[in-house]
């Protein structure tokens, strides 16, 4: 990759015997060098998502230096990139598969995954509890409630945005979840179709249930790898950290290496065994059975509900995790855990990065919270008409697809105040 590194310094070309000019150019090629890794340590793997140059021409032999070239991966993910080139481009689908689930899932709250543009994921939502955390120093408790560093850049989804490491709330839970799930899920169907050098088809045990008189066999998701690598990389920006104990910054690193192995396993959990018959005209007499990842969108469900009742935590006196409120069971490596609460995202919040909730749309007959009177935090809510396009009167044409017409209705809408 060409950082067009001569064209600076013809660019940055002075007079011989200009001793001035000379120590003015040094100074401006240091200040550059070090903007240049401030802008990498402020972005995380999640831009992989974001990144155009996730394509497969881009992974040819020696091609070392777009490892140590993409924005956002730590010490230890370029490390990663350079021994597996071609796994980076699935890691980017994963980021993505991600997003969308995240915006589909939240897609009637308040907060609902809005990205706020290519190179910010999901802006300052991820800073949110920083204020708190600041509030309580001012007021001089200690513990897990100092303050968050200011300068501190490890943001996970928010490439261009200096986040606070002790912004832990359930949003940022479920963030680190269906990411890491996203991993999983693309590197273990890439394995299946061959487009790895260094995995290939699921090598997973038959199981014990199985029918006799089924095979196993056939060409399943190699889950085991999957799992493997997403580990590997997607905590080991986290597992580089180190943290004296009891601190805001070391509740938040645990709080996201449980998150991502929550994700992880989910999708380990929701995998499944899939069987084809065969046989004479359709008989079944034989099946051919291997092991097959659960839809996406399962994930997604699944890890939605784990947001709704995760579980809030705190640091003890030994720098450990426990739950906030013992009457409750303890959360399993299958649940989700936060450290701080959620502001109620009703109004913007450049503070937060809460785009809040004026102009949203929302559906004046329900009571749940995609219903007006939540949607709107209770300011209320206009009505007007707008024209929908629709497909309709369908028909199936033999053989073999079906053709519709595109019809235009007027519908009633209503949007927030």
């Amino acid at each position: 990759m060409n950082l067009g590194w001569g064209r600076v310094s013809r660019a940055l070309s002075w007079p011989s015997g200009s001793v001035l000019d000379s120590r003015r150019c040094v100074f401006a090629l240091t200040l550059l060098t070090l903007l240049m890794q401030v802008v990498v340590e402020a972005n995380s793997w999640w831009s992989l998502a974001m990144n155009p140059l996730l394509i497969p021409e881009a992974y040819i032999i020696g091609a070392q230096p777009l490892c140590s070239q993409l924005v956002g991966l730590s010490q230890g993910q370029k490390k990663l990139c350079q021994l597996y080139q071609d796994h980076m481009q699935y890691i980017g689908e994963g980021a993505k598969t991600g997003i969308r689930e995240c915006q589909y899932q939240f897609r009637h709250r308040r907060w609902n995954c809005s990205t706020v543009d290519n190179s910010s994921v999901f802006g300052r939502v991820m800073q949110i509890g920083k204020e708190a955390v600041n509030r309580r120093r001012r007021s001089g408790r200690s513990g897990t409630t100092r303050s968050c560093p200011t300068l501190t850049m490890s943001s996970f989804f928010c490439p261009s945005v200096c986040v606070c490491a002790c912004a832990g709330s359930r949003e940022t839970a479920f963030t680190y979840a269906i990411s890491a799930a996203g991993v999983v899920n693309a590197v273990s169907r890439a394995c299946r179709e061959g487009e790895l050098s260094s995995c290939g088809c699921s090598r997973a045990a038959r199981p014990k249930d199985l029918p006799r008189d089924w095979l196993w066999g056939g060409c399943g998701d190699n889950l085991n790898y999957g799992y493997r690598f997403s580990k590997e990389f997607v905590d080991a920006r986290e597992r580089e950290k180190s943290y004296p104990k009891g601190t805001a910054e070391s509740a938040r690193l645990l709080m996201n290496l449980h998150n991502n192995e929550a994700g992880r396993r989910t999708v380990s959990d929701l995998a499944h065994v899939s069987c084809k018959c065969h046989g004479v005209s359709g008989s079944c007499s034989l099946k051919t059975c291997w092991l097959q990842l659960a839809d996406f969108r399962k994930v997604g469900d699944a890890l939605k509900e784990k947001y709704d009742s995760a579980a809030s935590m705190k640091l003890n006196s030994r720098g450990k995790m426990v739950q906030m409120h013992s009457k409750f069971n303890p959360p399993t490596s299958y649940d989700l855990v936060y450290i701080d609460g959620s502001p109620d995202y009703c109004l913007p919040n450049q503070t937060t990065g809460s785009l809040g909730t004026v102009g949203r749309l929302c559906n004046k007959t329900s009571e749940g919270m995609d219903g007006c009177e939540l949607m709107c935090c209770g300011r209320g809510y206009d009505q007007y008409k707008a024209q929908v396009v629709e497909r309709c009167h369908c028909k199936f044409h033999w053989c073999c697809y079906v053709k519709c017409k595109r019809c235009t209705k007027t519908v009633d809408q209503f949007v927030c105040k």
